[in-house]
């Protein structure tokens, strides 16, 4: 396994910015062992059959293919999902989202027991899962315009025990126009049409565009959102939106521009402003 994972990680180097992890991961999933396993057993030769899985999966990899797609997983907000090229790979700053989501619901407890919330492009259903898993007491709904989207939703809410509704439709349509959410989260589609192209061959050839695609200036899918939360906002709800970095002004516009209050941008851990929020009135 040592001379293995050298020769892998050696090959993934000009590829991706962590080959070790990347040659470990595709090891142990074709083991069907954790990491540990691999530091254990490091001397362990593999068997025939062990070796051509492995090979297959670095063929694959080194075909641009993102390792989740090659293990079905992404390890999101210290859980594990499953994943396919239907949906997009959750990343590291989108766990901010679920942070500032997590926080802003614990403080509604106070006034609203039982919170509604709605993860809109829900895709895996991470954003949405971890939500319900940190908050009980949230009734939380997902809804995506895929269907294999919403079937990949439904087998991580499954798997993890959380009470997600997962819903197919596009944005909002699916609920009827009258307040019903306390807290409307999107990780929406924001890469700028034009900059596809420009994107790694790892998102570009293999995540589905059709979650990527922002439009003419990126927030396509956000703008219409937006536009179409008037009423189905409780007084006082909170929307969070992720975005694409040097986004937030424009996003910050549009909240403040449909009537929402206190917008407020949060920056992810490499410092680019990442989420966007905005609360609507609160009743008198």
């Amino acid at each position: 396994m040592r001379e293995l994972l050298a020769w892998t990680t050696e090959r993934f180097a000009a590829l991706s910015s962590s080959p070790r992890l990347e040659a470990e991961l595709l090891l142990a999933h074709g083991l069907g062992v954790d990491r540990l396993q691999l530091y254990l057993d490091f001397d362990k030769p593999l068997t025939a059959d062990e070796l051509r899985t492995y090979r297959a999966a670095v063929r694959r990899r080194l075909a641009h293919e993102p390792v989740a797609y090659i293990t079905g997983s992404r390890e999101f907000w210290s859980r594990r999902f499953a994943v396919s090229p239907a949906v997009l790979v959750p990343r590291p700053e989108t766990e901010l989202l679920v942070e500032q989501a997590v926080g802003w619901l614990r403080g509604r407890l106070a006034t609203t027991p039982r919170p509604v919330v709605l993860d809109v492009g829900t895709g895996s259903g991470a954003i949405a899962v971890a939500v319900a898993l940190e908050l009980p007491e949230a009734r939380v709904v997902a809804v995506d315009l895929s269907f294999a989207a919403v079937a990949t939703a439904r087998v991580n809410a499954a798997t993890h025990g959380a009470p997600v509704r997962c819903l197919c439709g596009d944005l909002l349509a699916p609920f009827v126009a009258r307040p019903v959410f306390d807290l409307v989260l999107a990780n929406l589609p924001y890469v700028v049409s034009g900059e596809l192209a420009a994107l790694s061959p790892e998102v570009r050839d293999w995540e589905p565009r059709h979650a990527l695609d922002g439009g003419v200036d990126g927030l396509q899918a956000i703008r219409a959102l937006v536009g179409q939360l008037g009423v189905r906002l409780r007084a006082g709800g909170q929307v969070l939106l992720e975005v694409g970095a040097g986004q937030a002004p424009a996003v910050a516009e549009l909240l403040r521009a449909s009537g929402l209050e206190g917008v407020t941008v949060w920056r992810d851990l490499a410092g680019i402003e990442r989420v966007v929020g905005g609360s609507s009135i609160a009743a008198l």
